[in-house]
C-alpha cells in the first residue's frame, strides 16, 4: 500500500493499489485547487520530491514538459505512486475538508502497519534447510 507524504506538513495518506495521488488525497477528506481532473489542465501539478511514480494514462507534453518530467513534476490527477511519495503543493497547503475522512484513513494506516508486522513475523519465522 503505498503512501503519499506532504510536505511540508507530514500529513501521510494511505493509497490503495492503483489509485492516483488526487483521488487517495480526496478519499482521505483533503483538497486542493484543481481542475479537469482528466490531466488536460495541469492545475493539479505538484511538486514530487522523494519516490517514484508513473501516470495511468498519457499525458500530452504541453501539460507535463520534458524538463518537468525531469524534475519531479507531477500532475496527481493522473499520477499513480510506485513506492511511498513526497509531495509539496504549489502556491497553496492542503485542506481538510472531511474530518471523518482522515479517520478513515488513520483506520487505514492501521491496517498497513498490521500486515507489514504480520509480513515481519513471517518472515522471522522461516527457516532455510541447510
Amino acid at each position: 500500500m503505498p503512501t503519499v507524504t506532504i510536505h511540508p506538513s507530514g500529513e501521510v495518506i494511505y493509497l490503495e493499489p492503483d489509485e492516483t495521488v488526487l483521488s487517495g488525497l480526496y478519499k482521505a477528506g483533503y483538497a486542493y485547487t484543481i481542475g479537469c481532473r482528466r490531466g488536460g489542465c495541469a492545475i493539479c501539478k505538484v511538486d514530487c520530491h522523494a519516490g517514484s511514480f508513473h501516470y495511468n494514462r498519457p499525458v500530452a507534453d504541453t501539460v507535463i514538459t520534458a524538463e518537468e518530467a525531469v524534475d519531479g513534476t507531477c500532475l496527481s490527477c493522473r499520477a499513480v505512486p510506485e513506492n511511498d511519495i513526497t509531495i509539496e503543493l504549489r502556491g497553496e497547503n492542503v485542506r481538510l475538508v472531511n474530518p471523518f475522512l482522515r479517520q478513515m484513513n488513520e483506520k487505514a494506516r492501521l491496517r498497513a502497519e498490521a500486515t507489514a508486522a504480520a509480513e515481519r513475523t513471517r518472515r522471522a519465522g522461516t527457516t532455510t534447510k541447510e
